[in-house]
């Protein structure tokens, strides 16, 4: 039996906004985050402006605009290497940026409609979401392709797994979850979206093997055991969702919805209940969540005169 909204949540950890950062000058909607924790700095894919805008979150200023980009995606900054990868999906590049000059140092193709981009640290690959449906396998240290694994269908929102060799694909244009076996580089099942469709965000809760999926059609977060594929929870959410994290140390979801809301739950044996909606601006829908620092980054395009920004937010009690 399916579990449902059970009420709101009473005395939770709760978000509350701490700074914003304005971004004047920036057009259009923003799409993907990366951050550097040493440095302190924040990557925004600013997509309809093609720039990604460098934020120092500890300052609380914009430090930097990386221009000559095409309709920026999915990026990922990689500490070890001091290098920024920002997957571009209007000329299907995946370029390389230094991390303190911000000089371009490679621009990979063949990655037709680039989007979502992950790292797997212990083998030192990116894997990039492109194309009717594909994801790219890129040898970070090299800088060059290595491979790629067939899909159905365009795909969205990537999560690997840490302990395992499973990717979980969100593909929404075909229906479905593709689960990728990472070693063997194929699609080694298919999970049916057919209830709630547009499954767009992912997050993944390895250790209790939960799959937490936002979709818009209708707007509902789906949670599904990752052992059987099968769906064990769903939950009435906000529309338009981009955006979906999950907090193992304070037991809570939260989505950034572009109708306007930031949607959060907290687990109570087992269950989920609302315990935040906050109102945002129409369209933001695009954000990055740290557990470790208790901080939600999201951004906020221009609408109506009101120019695009950066919100801050940490937990509070």
């Amino acid at each position: 039996m399916l579990a449902s909204l059970i009420g709101v949540a009473a005395g939770a950890e709760s978000l509350r906004l701490k700074s914003t950062v304005p971004l004047p000058g920036v057009k259009g909607r923003f799409d993907h985050f990366a951050t550097d924790t040493n440095r302190h700095r924040i990557f925004v894919a600013a997509l309809g402006n093609n720039t990604v805008e460098v934020i120092d979150a500890a300052a609380v200023r914009r430090l930097h605009t990386i221009t000559g980009l095409h309709k920026p995606t999915g990026v990922v900054f990689l500490p070890e290497a001091n290098r920024l990868f920002v997957a571009n999906g209007d000329d299907g590049t995946l370029k390389v940026f230094d991390g303190t000059s911000y000089e371009l140092i490679k621009s990979i193709g063949s990655v037709d409609d680039a989007d979502n981009v992950r790292y797997d640290g212990k083998t030192r690959l990116l894997y990039v979401g492109y194309g009717e449906g594909a994801l790219g396998i890129i040898d970070a240290q090299k800088i060059e392709q290595a491979g790629s694994i067939k899909l159905k269908a365009h795909p969205e929102s990537v999560q690997l797994e840490q302990t395992g060799p499973r990717i979980f694909v969100n593909v929404p244009d075909a229906k479905q979850i593709a689960v990728v076996d990472r070693e063997q580089r194929a699609v080694i099942a298919t999970w049916p979206m057919e209830k709630f469709q547009a499954n767009f965000p992912m997050a993944l809760d390895e250790a209790n093997h939960r799959l937490f999926i936002g979709c818009r059609k209708p707007a509902r977060l789906v949670v599904l055991d990752t052992a059987t594929g099968q769906a064990i929870a769903d939950l009435p959410m906000s529309g338009d969702t981009d955006d979906l994290f999950w907090d193992g140390a304070r037991r809570r979801i939260i989505a950034s919805c572009g109708e306007g809301f930031i949607d959060v739950w907290s687990e109570l044996e087992g269950k989920f209940q609302l315990s935040q909606r906050i109102a945002t601006r129409s369209g933001a829908r695009t954000s990055w969540y740290s557990a470790v620092a208790g901080e939600l980054f999201l951004t906020m395009p221009e609408r109506s005169g009101a120019a695009a920004e950066l919100r801050m937010y940490s937990v509070s009690r």
